[in-house]
């Protein structure tokens, strides 16, 4: 089973700073890798996607605060995350699509808390 290794969440303080990881198995090509987030009692929202261009795309709340990035061998992904809110407190997933399969990868989950 293809399987998606997420680290990096945990607890920060309010204008902190903390930096997810996601390395996906690098037997595959990834168009495009995002992280989306899930916050307690609303769905699950994009927050970044980068793609195999090298473009980026970014949710309206996290601009200018949160950085996404892949590494050389395109197979890992990274969420810079600086001045966070509390209100960015939820569970964010990393997603692929790998190009040789018809069904995206999702990670585990990995909880983000930021006190105030």
């Amino acid at each position: 089973q293809v399987q998606l290794v997420e680290s990096g969440g945990g607890l920060v303080q309010a204008g902190g700073s903390l930096r997810l990881s996601c390395l996906a198995p690098r037997r595959f090509t990834y168009p495009a890798m995002a992280w989306y987030r899930q916050i307690p009692g609303k769905e699950r929202e994009l927050v970044a996607r980068h793609t195999i261009a090298r473009t980026t795309t970014y949710s309206d709340s996290v601009k200018g605060r949160f950085t996404i990035s892949r590494d050389k061998a395109m197979n890992t992904v990274f969420l810079q995350m600086n001045n966070v809110k509390p209100e960015d407190t939820g569970i964010y997933y990393c997603n692929v699509k790998p190009r040789e399969s018809n069904s995206d990868l999702w990670g585990q989950g990995i909880q983000v808390t930021v006190s105030s």
